[in-house]
């Protein structure tokens, strides 16, 4: 073999080996280095897969250097997403080694999911989140959310509204994982890419969600809106989304509305309700509420938040708490 030059750059020769080792598009089998970094795992995971399950390279023997062909990369492929969609890793082995594959993995069978695996389940969580409740739906965003990998949690959080709709996907799934994700980050400092991942995936897939009303129920809008500063708005999303559901035209204000902005729009557009959220309590501000404007028909205000749960609201203002409960109340009050 001709050595390297000075520089230490390989010759030409190997340049074209290695590539044809480690480039997918350019090689029939890959080596270990190779297929991690197109599964974005580690090296010993590979191994753990092999020694564990049996998920090896097919064409290894002893003395010679561990080379996947195209279908065993598929079977990897075939795993990964299943445990990115909750199924453990046991359970996602045996569906990886029992499946036919004839060409490299497009799907994830429904099977893995919709929680109707049979076995052992995994780790509340799974992969460094601890959930609080045991939801398959709710692990696989997890792991899909960890694994920095947005396809695979808008898919899931996309699947999870179809099924159940986006009350109980906000309950069940989306709390739950934000809610590790936090406790994740207040233990080790670590996670506010995951964090702003999934608000990101979970904006899209409620977005995609919410219907437009052209016909509304109520004649006057909704206007939803955060308190001045707060800028936690993504709650206001699924609200807008179940209230489009039922008919009702809203209007989002988005995060942190400056008081006479909020002032402004009131004016503008004589609203049936105001929703302010404030995350946080520092931004619960019962002044912005005495504050709002009047108009000539009667204004429905509803503070909503975890910020409000120990503040004062002045009346005539009303505390809305969970989901299903606010959107019950705003459609009572502008219906």
């Amino acid at each position: 073999m001709t050595p390297p030059d000075h520089a230490g750059t390989v010759p030409e020769g190997d340049q074209e080996t290695v590539a044809a080792e480690d480039d997918p598009a350019h090689s029939v089998t890959l080596s270990v280095a190779a297929v991690a970094r197109r599964l974005g795992v580690a090296p010993a995971t590979l191994r753990t897969w092999d020694r564990r399950y049996g998920l090896g390279p097919s064409d290894h023997t002893t003395g010679r250097h561990r080379k996947y062909a195209p279908l065993d990369v598929a079977r990897l492929e075939l795993m990964q997403r299943a445990l990115l969609r909750g199924a453990s890793s046991a359970e996602a082995a045996k569906y990886a080694l029992t499946s036919r594959l004839r060409a490299p993995l497009t799907a994830v069978p429904p099977s893995l999911t919709g929680g109707e695996l049979d076995g052992g389940s995994a780790p509340a969580g799974g992969r460094g989140l601890k959930l609080q409740a045991e939801n398959r739906r709710a692990k696989g965003v997890g792991r899909a959310a960890l694994a920095m990998d947005s396809a695979a949690v808008q898919s899931l959080l996309a699947d999870a509204i179809e099924a159940d709709g986006v009350v109980t996907t906000w309950d069940e799934v989306v709390r739950p994982v934000m809610a590790a994700i936090a406790a994740r980050w207040e233990h080790s400092g670590a996670g506010v890419e995951v964090s702003h991942l999934v608000e990101e995936c979970v904006l899209a897939a409620v977005i995609r969600a919410t219907p437009v009303v052209t016909s509304p129920r109520n004649h006057r809008p909704v206007l939803l809106a955060c308190m001045p500063d707060e800028r936690h708005n993504l709650p206001l999303y699924p609200l807008a989304a179940v209230l489009a559901q039922r008919g009702l035209g809203t209007r989002q204000l988005g995060a942190a509305l400056p008081a006479d902005a909020l002032a402004s729009a009131v004016r503008r557009t004589a609203p049936s309700a105001v929703v302010l959220w404030a995350q946080l309590p520092r931004y619960a501000d019962p002044g912005v509420v005495a504050a709002l404007p009047r108009t000539r028909q009667q204004v429905r205000v509803f503070a909503g938040g975890p910020g409000w749960e120990r503040g004062v609201v002045p009346q005539p203002a009303e505390r809305i708490n969970d989901l299903a409960s606010a959107a019950d109340a705003i459609e009572r009050a502008v219906c």
